[in-house]
C-alpha cells in the first residue's frame, strides 16, 4: 500500500503543477491537489519502515479522504463542462479527476484494513 499512496501523491502533484501552469498560474488554487499529493506522498515514504507503516497509512486515507470531501464539488459539476456553461472549466475538471483518484485510495484504504484485520484475527 505504500507504493499505491505514493503514486497517488505524485499523480495529485502533477494534477496541482497542470492545472496551475494551463492555466497560465491565473489561480494559486490551482495548487491545492499538489499540497495534498505532497502530503500523501511524504505518508507513502514513511509507510516504508514496518513499525510506521499503519499510522502512515491511515494518515494518508484521512487526509485522502479530507481531499476527496473538498473536491466533490467538481465531480458533482462535471456536466456543466459538458454542457459548455461551466464558469471556470478548469477548474471543474481538476476537482472531479482529484475527488476520482482521492476516492478510489479511500476504498483501497478501507479494503486494505478490513483484510489486515481479517488476516490478524484468523492468526
Amino acid at each position: 500500500m505504500a507504493s499505491t499512496t505514493i503514486a497517488l501523491g505524485v499523480a495529485l502533484i502533477i494534477l496541482g503543477l497542470a492545472g496551475y501552469f494551463l492555466t497560465g498560474g491565473a489561480s494559486v488554487t490551482a495548487l491545492i491537489p499538489a499540497v495534498f499529493g505532497i502530503v500523501i506522498a511524504l505518508a507513502g515514504l514513511i509507510a516504508r519502515d514496518e513499525r510506521k507503516r499503519k499510522h502512515a497509512i491511515h494518515g494518508a486515507v484521512v487526509v485522502a479522504l479530507l481531499g476527496f470531501l473538498g473536491s466533490i464539488r467538481g465531480l458533482i459539476q462535471i456536466g456543466d463542462v459538458f454542457d459548455g456553461t461551466a464558469a471556470r472549466p478548469a477548474a471543474v475538471i481538476s476537482q472531479t479527476v482529484m475527488a476520482l483518484l482521492t476516492g478510489g485510495y479511500v476504498i483501497l484504504g478501507i479494503r486494505s484494513f478490513v483484510n489486515a484485520r481479517r488476516n490478524r484475527t484468523a492468526q
